[in-house]
């Protein structure tokens, strides 16, 4: 395996990958047709070397992430939703409208963010602190209290993963989060990007979100092991305070055992692959085809097989679907009613 610098996210009906500044996210349309948006996106790293110092950087990567998955999904909302009839608008939506005017999706995107992570903080590091609370009664320990904590994070979150792959829209999703590990295995692994090769490549990869959900829950434990406070709100500020710190910590092991093929390192990846076979399930070839849709668009795989594995014979045509492209420098991207209705 050789490293190649895509990264990706799985959205509705599609898939978004990032090379460098550049992502592109592809979703199916109704018709049967892939819908492509090109983007590019600076990183806060990029402002200052400060922010770009290790165990620094992953909090603002982790931050862009957020950003980019976030206008990722609301551009496959607009695709999956291509069918729908529009509606009349309601008088709270008009309401935001009139007082935020052309910035009211930022104004969105913001409020969605710091919800999603105030309920992120509440879940996955006070709860289980809370909880892990009611065995002090049994034990002075604050190490075993610590691990107990850790132990709870963990059940807290495959819980979570267990309950939503219920839903029918999550199924699905974690069917094109397996293909985008797919292609981009496929590219790493010196193959063509074509459906058979994609579709006979590994569903789990090492630098997964997922596999960085679980080394952070791994880290808190070691970190909360060191940093003991009294007092049950000292506690629960010191969980959320010490976020950034863990966050950082785990973006520099994820990053060190993602680029690397060593034994180390495949023992450190190793959980968060097993971890994966919740979110990460085998795609069906459309969906293949997405996530190639996808890559094609931010991505020279031809040029990146010539350059890492020459040997590899790169087929002079490959079969694609009908795929539409449109870049965000050409203007804010829109489906006319009459396109909608028509699927």
């Amino acid at each position: 395996m050789k490293y190649s610098g895509i990264g990706g996210q799985a959205v509705l009906e599609g898939i978004m990958m990032m090379n460098r500044n550049a992502f592109a996210v592809a979703a199916r349309r109704s018709d049967g047709g892939i819908e492509v948006r090109k983007d590019t996106y600076h990183s806060m790293t990029e402002k200052s070397k400060l922010l770009r110092l290790p165990f620094i950087r992953g909090v603002f990567r982790f931050a862009d992430s957020m950003i980019v998955g976030t206008k990722a999904l609301n551009f496959s909302a607009e695709v999956y939703g291509m069918e729908e009839e529009e509606e009349e608008p309601s008088r709270f939506e008009k309401f935001l409208d009139r007082v935020f005017g052309e910035k009211l999706e930022k104004v969105i995107m913001a409020a969605v963010m710091v919800f999603s992570f105030a309920a992120a903080i509440g879940i996955f590091m006070v709860l289980p602190l809370l909880l892990a609370g009611v065995f002090r009664k049994l034990t002075e320990s604050e190490t075993l209290i610590a691990f107990l904590e850790g132990l709870i994070r963990v059940l807290i979150f495959v819980t979570y993963i267990k309950l939503v792959s219920r839903m029918e829209d999550i199924r699905r999703t974690f069917m094109y989060h397996g293909g985008e590990h797919k292609c981009i295995n496929c590219i790493e692994h010196g193959l063509p990007l074509t459906v058979e090769n994609v579709r006979s490549s590994s569903k789990e990869h090492k630098r997964c979100g997922t596999s960085f959900l679980l080394i952070v829950m791994m880290i808190s434990i070691l970190v909360f092991m060191v940093v003991r406070v009294d007092g049950i709100a000292a506690r629960i500020i010191s969980r959320i305070v010490l976020v950034p710190v863990i966050a950082g910590i785990s973006y520099e092991v994820l990053q060190a055992a993602g680029r690397s093929s060593s034994k180390l390192s495949d023992i450190i990846a190793k959980p968060g692959l097993c971890m994966q076979a919740l979110t990460t399930t085998e795609p069906d070839d459309s969906m293949i085809e997405v996530a190639i849709a996808a890559t094609e668009a931010v991505f020279d795989w031809k040029a990146y097989l010539r350059e890492n594995f020459p040997d590899t014979v790169i087929p002079e045509t490959i079969s694609r679907p009908e795929v539409r492209v449109t870049d965000a420098a050409d203007g804010p991207w829109k489906i006319e009613a009459d396109e909608k209705k028509a699927g």
